[in-house]
């Protein structure tokens, strides 16, 4: 994977470096402490993964990510843990609390490179199934079926026709990433639906059989533009 780091201060530019040179599958191309300077950069070339600071001088690594119309998937590393659940909000594959050890640093790498690999995996466009894991086993969910995907925790329950449950191991941000964008949509931090499932909706929810399904304020626009 293709990552760059992003930090104003050059001594933890220096410790993702370090650790990154030890991690065979991660390439960090670029290490930044101007975060604009990364925009920029961002922009003219392809990357995977961004290693985000949160508090910066100039712009925090949140406000930083909502600038990003398609970002990378991030980890987010810094010294205040008051801010996890935001960062968990916005997706972020992995949280690194400084000073971090090198093997939490890989923790944090093999999941990114789980999801990297899961969104990879073949064309969307052509999907007409997925497979998601069920204890040690993977699967088969045919999308036709699938209503809605409701997150729990490090799970997702996947609400399917015929009033069918699947609870499986896959979070709802790698869930969103295995699925085909034009036919799946995210309408809250929790939910995932099926466009073509939606029998009605309004600024606050969505309904879809005899569900009821809250739209997150983030989300209404977005929703409002793709259907």
């Amino acid at each position: 994977m293709i990552a760059i780091a992003i930090d104003d201060e050059p001594i933890a530019l220096e410790v993702v470096s370090s650790h990154a040179a030890k991690v065979s599958f991660i390439e960090l191309k670029a290490t930044f402490t101007n975060a604009f300077e990364a925009i920029v950069y961002l922009q003219q070339n392809k990357t995977d993964l961004i290693f985000l600071d949160i508090k910066m001088p100039d712009i925090s690594g949140i406000d930083f990510l909502n600038s990003l119309s398609n970002p990378p998937m991030v980890i987010f590393t810094t010294a205040y843990s008051e801010h996890a659940v935001k960062s968990f909000e916005l997706d972020a594959v992995d949280y690194l609390l400084k000073p971090f050890s090198l093997p939490r640093f890989l923790k944090a790498c093999n999941k990114a490179q789980e999801l990297h690999a899961l969104r990879t995996r073949q064309d969307k466009e052509e999907l007409t199934a997925i497979f998601v894991k069920d204890g040690y086993a993977q699967v088969k969910v045919q999308l036709d079926e699938v209503l809605f995907i409701e997150a729990a925790g490090n799970y997702s329950k996947i609400y399917l026709e015929g009033g069918r449950l699947l609870s499986t191991r896959v979070t709802i941000a790698e869930m969103q990433g295995l699925l085909p964008a034009q036919r799946f949509i995210r309408t809250h931090r929790a939910f995932i639906v099926a466009c073509d499932k939606i029998s009605r909706f309004d600024r606050a929810e969505i309904s879809i059989r005899e569900h009821t399904i809250p739209i997150g304020a983030i989300y209404s626009q977005c929703l409002q533009s793709f259907c």
